[in-house]
C-alpha cells in the first residue's frame, strides 16, 4: 500500500476545502440553521413533541443526515470530476499507484469533510435545541459509515458525469426528495397505514431511522435492518466502482 500517494491525494482534496471555507463549511451550516429556525421554531411551536422528544430535538438527526448525504455526494463527485474536466486524471491513472489507493484518497477526503461538517452542525444545533445522544458509539458509527458509503456514490457520479449540470441531477432530483420523504421531519408512524408501507420502499428511511435511534432510542424500523441497509449500499457502490476501474468506463476513453 502506497501511503504516500494516498496522503498526497487526501491532502490536496482537504486543502481545497480550506481554500473554499465559505462554500464548503459556512453555507451548509447556515442552511441547516435556517431549517432549525423554520421547522424547529415555527412548526415546533405547534407540534410540541413526538414520542416524548421535543420536535426541535427530534429533527436534529434528520437534518444532520440530510446534510451528510448531500455533502458526501457533492464532495466526492466534484473531487473526481475536476481531474477529469482538467485532464489531470490521466496523470493520476498513469502514476505508480493502484486504483484502491486512488479511491481511498478521494473518498477518504470527501468522507472526512462530511464528518467534520456533520459534527459542526451537531454543535450548532445546541444553540437552538437541547438534545442528548443515548448511544454515542453507534451515532459515530452511523455518521462515519454513511459518510463513506455516500462518498462512494458521489465518486461514481463524478466519473459518470460529463458536465457540471449532471453532478447535481442525482443529489437534487433523487437524494433530496427521498430524504425529505424519508422521515427527516416526522416519524413515519404518523402516516396512514398504506403510506407507511410505501415509505418503507424509500432507502433513506433506514438511514434516518438508525441515526435517530442512536440519539433517542426511537426508530421507525429495526436498527439492525438500518445497519444492514447501509452495508448493502456500501457493497453495491463498491461493486460498481470495481466495475468502473475494471472496464475503464469514462476513464480510459
Amino acid at each position: 500500500m502506497n501511503f504516500y500517494s494516498i496522503r498526497a491525494i487526501y491532502k490536496f482534496e482537504m486543502a481545497r476545502t480550506w481554500r473554499t471555507l465559505l462554500q464548503s463549511i459556512a453555507t451548509p451550516v447556515i442552511s441547516t440553521s435556517l431549517y432549525f429556525v423554520v421547522f424547529g421554531s415555527a412548526i415546533g411551536s405547534r407540534m410540541v413533541e413526538i414520542e416524548g422528544v421535543s420536535y426541535g430535538a427530534f429533527i436534529v438527526p434528520g437534518l444532520v443526515m440530510l446534510t451528510l448525504l448531500m455533502q458526501s455526494i457533492s464532495n466526492a463527485s466534484f473531487g473526481i470530476y475536476m481531474p477529469k474536466f482538467s485532464g489531470t486524471i490521466y496523470e493520476v491513472l498513469s502514476a505508480p499507484i493502484s486504483y484502491i489507493e486512488i479511491i481511498i484518497g478521494y473518498v477518504g477526503a470527501a468522507a472526512s469533510k462530511s464528518v467534520i461538517l456533520g459534527s459542526i452542525i451537531l454543535i450548532t444545533a445546541r444553540l437552538f435545541v437541547d438534545y442528548h445522544i443515548e448511544h454515542p458509539i453507534w451515532m459515530i458509527t452511523f455518521l462515519v459509515l454513511t459518510a463513506i458509503t455516500f462518498s462512494f456514490l458521489g465518486f461514481i457520479i463524478g466519473i459518470w458525469a460529463d458536465g457540471f449540470e449532471k453532478l447535481q441531477i442525482v443529489p437534487m432530483m433523487i437524494v433530496t426528495p427521498l430524504t425529505f420523504l424519508g422521515g427527516t421531519f416526522y416519524s413515519i408512524d404518523m402516516l396512514p397505514s398504506f403510506w407507511q408501507k410505501v415509505t418503507l420502499l424509500n432507502p433513506v428511511v433506514y438511514l434516518v431511522s438508525g441515526f435517530r435511534w442512536s440519539f433517542y432510542g426511537l426508530a421507525d424500523v429495526n436498527v439492525g435492518i438500518s445497519l444492514m441497509m447501509v452495508s448493502v449500499f456500501l457493497l453495491l457502490f463498491l461493486t460498481i466502482i470495481w466495475w468502473i476501474f475494471k472496464t475503464g468506463y469514462k476513464l480510459k476513453n
